[in-house]
Parts: structure tokens; sequence; C-alpha cells
């Protein structure tokens, strides 16, 4: 999946720009936030996890930025199976950005590129369960739920907690 990333941009403002290593510092303070940590979640260095995350040629990191400063992370990976083809999304936004509209602004942002320029006609994302406000978000792009997931991830607590699928058909886009 290593082809080079372009530059998207969004109807209400925020650009999604290739993230490349300059960009580590500025996301790991993001994931430390009490807010993005609780669902991100990362060991003692995240900047090493954030570079990871760079490194992986199985996911395309874009940083969301918006009036030009970086907001936060969206990334895409693909299953390439033609049986069972599909693209999958994460996202985190800097709590700054949080109850604007930015998250939906980039989470469709992406959705439209990854429809119309890779021929998805199905996404999935994967939010905690507990998450309602990430839900919400996924929910006005045209996401829905399709099931929980139990006992899905562990959290910071060390118990097994419930993620949400979703999922959003081409046709489903808002």
């Amino acid at each position: 999946m290593s082809t080079a990333l372009p530059t998207l941009h969004g109807r209400r403002g925020v650009v999604l720009r290739p993230a490349d290593h300059r960009d580590i510092p500025c996301l790991a303070a993001i994931r430390a936030t009490p807010e993005v940590h609780r669902w991100w979640r990362g060991g003692p260095d995240l900047a090493a996890e954030v570079a990871d995350d760079l490194a992986d040629p199985d996911t395309q990191v874009f940083v969301v930025e918006y009036e030009g400063r970086v907001v936060g992370q969206i990334q895409w990976y693909a299953e390439q199976d033609p049986e069972y083809r599909h693209a999958g999304i994460d996202v985190y936004l800097d709590p700054s950005a949080h109850g604007r509209g930015l998250g939906t602004d980039a989470v469709r942002t992406l959705v439209r590129h990854l429809i119309e320029d890779h021929a998805h006609h199905r996404l999935v994302i994967d939010p905690a369960a507990d998450n309602a406000a990430a839900i919400a978000c996924y929910r006005k792009v045209g996401f829905r739920p399709i099931g929980i997931m139990r006992a899905y991830e562990r959290g910071a607590d060390g118990r097994w907690h419930d993620g949400l699928l979703m999922d959003l058909l081409a046709t489903d886009l808002t």
C-alpha cells in the first residue's frame, strides 16, 4: 500500500496531509492528553508508538490540520483479499479541537477519498462501546452500528472492555 499519499481538504476546513517524522512530537503530545490517552492508551514512549504507526507499511497515516495547526491523526488500512476487500479507519483529535465538527469533517474527507479514489465499497471503524462522542461523530458521516464485540480490548485498568463494530457502505455516506 506504499503509494504517495495526497493532501485532502475537508469541506469544513480540515486538511489531511501525509504524516512524517516531524509530526511525531506533536502527535505524541496529543496522544498523551488524558482525553485521547483514555481511548488510544500507549506505553511510556508515545513518540516511539507514533513513529511505529508512521513506519507501518500496511497503514496510511495522515495528520489532521486545522487553521495551520496539527490537531490530530487519522489513518487507514485495507483488506486486499478481493473476497473481503474493505478499509478500516482510526482517528484521534486534540481535546482543544473536540466539539467543533472537525472530527466529522476529517472522517468524512477520508471516507470520501477511500470511496472515490480507492474504490472501496465498505469501510469499518471500531470505537470503544462507551465512547459516545466518537460514535456520534461516525454516525454523522453515515457509519452504522453492526454489533458489540464483547471483551474486545484491554483497558488501562487491566480489564476487558467492549468495542462497537460500525460500518459504512459507499451508498451510506452523508
